[in-house]
């Protein structure tokens, strides 16, 4: 007969019996059924109530990264100084534009223009961008424009 997978047996005395806790004293597991003498461990349930046993030091030492997670996403942030290097005059801008400059990194995240440094173009139209409320001023201030919808 050859060998072969349905066929084949383990060898004799390779494989260990399962420890069977509590089965009297023939098992080899009796008397106190490896729990040892005595002791909160030894008795029923006593495993659990250790827990509670210096917890408040087991807290301190899970790592502070849980909570609050928002799903609205971050704006991008983009500073007036910028735009004045990438675009010029009469340019439209909207986040596709900014993309190609390297100003931001996803289109489908919003965007918001921000006043640090000073607008030295004029006229430029953007389309689909948030504002803090001092660039607006500078960009209308300037003679652009701002379209919410193209």
């Amino acid at each position: 007969m050859t060998i072969s997978l349905h066929n084949l047996k383990p060898a004799k005395g390779s494989q260990k019996k399962r420890k069977r806790v509590g089965r009297g004293n023939a098992s080899g597991h009796g008397t106190y059924s490896t729990r040892g003498q005595k002791g909160q461990r030894s008795r029923s349930g006593g495993k659990s109530g250790l827990k509670k046993l210096g917890f408040r030091q087991t807290l301190q030492g899970i790592p502070k990264h849980r909570g609050f997670k928002s799903l609205r996403s971050d704006n991008q942030p983009v500073n007036l100084s910028e735009i004045n290097k990438f675009f010029k005059d009469g340019d439209k801008i909207d986040a596709k534009g900014l993309l190609k400059a390297g100003l931001i990194k996803r289109v489908n995240l919003p965007v918001k223009i921000l006043s640090l440094g000073e607008l030295k173009l004029k006229k430029l139209i953007f389309s689909n961008i948030k504002f803090s409320q001092s660039a607006k001023e500078q960009i209308e201030k300037c003679g652009g424009k701002i379209v919410d919808k193209a």
